[in-house]
């Protein structure tokens, strides 16, 4: 299947987005830098600003269809990178190591094939979303006053996946990428004279019994499938040896590969930490932060996917488990029916969100394909 588009321009594309990474809700200049190449695509409409830095390009078919979104992800991550590139990054302490500059690439080269052959019908609709990272991005999105406009029946997103031959098509049927959240548990109680525990109310047992049990709870409990809960860090007090502890916190970050395991881990996660403050007479808190449901793919879209890949004659991994992080195009994917898959990026690439990570350019075209076939299947 012969398709359209400009490897070179892609190539530099990736590259400056490369130099210039913005973290998760800072990504306006990046929009920019994409919007710029898609005006020579001519979409038929583009929305700025969506869900806060997030881009939509938007071409309509002359006849009734359906409405297939595409979605990458804008930013990048804080870490330095070490990679000694031509167009390494230029901001100390962040830098692409999750790919998110490549995925951008490969949606520039799909908006490039859809403007030389226009859809016949229906609508694509291709999503530059933010804040993925951080796990808010796609929910804003979805928020976002102006989503309503860009409704869509199908949702389709792809993530590069180092350890597997470089342009493969890594398919799971059900859960794709595992539900995760983290959790803060805050314990209060009251200090004292280091050299007179007894006047206070030190958290030091509660949090080290919270620590040991959340710890140990994925083996105590039966949950259907995988759950995991992995304390992160544990503050006790202050660095004053006079003084005995008032205040204690917990964080903890919770994963499962189905929603309604994470609802059952969440629950008993938070019954372990109420009971040993109560045990301990300790007020408490619990806060949480990026959240990520599972992704879950839609069995009659993946069956399609499978078919876009015998036409590319791409190779083809069926994963025997989900990925144990965490993606928020489950946020779509929890309203529409659609599929996240693996493009395989290297079987000897470093990993995901390692510091010497980049992007290999050669998948460029093989996203750029997979994605032009399930546009062709629908709209064409």
């Amino acid at each position: 299947m012969e398709i359209f588009y400009d490897k070179a321009r892609l190539v530099e594309l990736r590259r400056l987005l490369h130099r210039h990474p913005e973290l998760s809700g800072q990504e306006h200049q990046t929009a920019g830098r994409v919007k710029r190449l898609l005006m020579d695509d001519q979409p038929d409409q583009l929305i700025e600003q969506l869900g806060g830095a997030g881009l939509a390009a938007v071409y309509e078919g002359q006849e009734p269809g359906p409405a297939l979104l595409f979605r990458c992800d804008l930013d990048a991550l804080p870490i330095e990178e070490v990679n000694d590139l031509a167009y390494r990054s230029q901001h100390q302490g962040r830098a692409h190591k999750c790919g998110h500059d490549g995925h951008m690439a490969i949606m520039n080269g799909l908006s490039m094939a859809i403007s030389a052959n226009r859809p016949r019908r229906g609508r694509a609709i291709l999503l530059y979303q933010p804040s993925e990272e951080n796990g808010q991005g796609a929910r804003r999105v979805l928020e976002d006053e102006r989503f309503p406009q860009i409704a869509p029946d199908k949702v389709f997103a792809l993530h590069n996946l180092p350890g597997y031959a470089a342009g493969s098509v890594v398919l799971k049927s059900g859960t794709f990428a595992a539900a995760s959240k983290g959790m803060v548990s805050q314990l209060y109680g009251k200090t004292a004279h280091a050299g007179e525990p007894e006047n206070g109310r030190s958290p030091g047992i509660a949090m080290a019994d919270i620590v040991r049990d959340l710890t140990w709870l994925p083996q105590n409990w039966s949950f259907e499938d995988f759950a995991l809960i992995t304390v992160i860090h544990a503050r006790l007090g202050e660095i004053a040896f006079g003084t005995t502890p008032g205040y204690a916190e917990v964080m903890a970050t919770l994963r499962t590969y189905s929603n309604p395991d994470m609802d059952q881990l969440t629950s008993r996660a938070v019954d372990i930490v109420q009971q040993h403050a109560r045990s301990h007479s300790l007020e408490n808190e619990i806060s949480w932060r990026e959240a990520f449901p599972a992704t879950v793919n839609d069995n009659a879209e993946l069956e399609m996917l499978r078919e876009v890949a015998r036409k590319e004659r791409a190779p083809m991994v069926e994963l025997d488990a989900p990925l144990r992080w965490s993606e928020d195009f489950s946020n779509f994917t929890l309203k529409y029916p659609g599929v996240l898959f693996g493009l395989g990026s290297g079987e000897h690439t470093p990993q995901l969100h390692n510091p010497d990570y980049d992007f290999p350019e050669e998948i460029i075209e093989p996203g750029i394909r997979i994605f032009y076939g399930i546009y062709r299947h629908y709209l064409k």
